[in-house]
This record gives C-alpha cells, structure tokens and sequence, in this order.
C-alpha cells in the first residue's frame, strides 16, 4: 500500500501546485473584475482591453456606452472594461 501511495505523491504535489500557483490567483483575479464592473456608474472614465479611453454615459446589463471624443460614442461589451481610472484623468492627458 506504500508503494502506491509513493507513485501518486508526485501527482499530488503537482496539483497542489498547480493550485497555488495557477487557478487561486485567476480566480482571485476574475472575482475583482466582476466587482469592477457591478461597481461601473455613468460618468467613471475608463480604459477597455483594446485600450480605448473614454467616458461612461449609458449602462445596460450587456454593453456601455462610451464617449471617446466630443459627440463620438461607441457602444462595448462591458466584459472588456479593463480598468477604471481616477476622475478628470481623461482631461490631464
């Protein structure tokens, strides 16, 4: 029975591991995300993944509306909101 508990010692660090090291964190990532976003109101400025800066106007459950330019908006998913930045960064740029 020591024998067949040694052969799968390895396989179980190796999970462990892989634990730790890989699925905790994206987990713990993903969960901070989710807040970001059910924290989102209009008027926040934020950056997509595609890197597009803008200005929240309009929210739905799905998409957000975002004003890049004077009179230009477009309409995202509100999964690829990156990140939200500190009020009035649009104008310092």
């Amino acid at each position: 029975m020591n024998e067949g508990l040694a052969s799968f010692l390895p396989f179980i660090i190796i999970f462990v591991l892989f634990y730790f090291m890989l699925i905790r964190p994206q987990m713990k990532q993903a969960k901070e995300h989710k807040a970001l976003l059910g924290a989102l109101k209009a008027g926040d400025e934020i950056i997509s993944n595609s890197g597009i800066l803008g200005r929240i106007t309009k929210l739905n459950t799905q998409f957000a509306i975002i004003e890049i330019a004077n009179n230009v908006e477009i309409k995202i998913q509100k999964q690829t909101i990156q990140t939200l930045l500190p009020k009035g960064t649009i104008k310092s740029i």
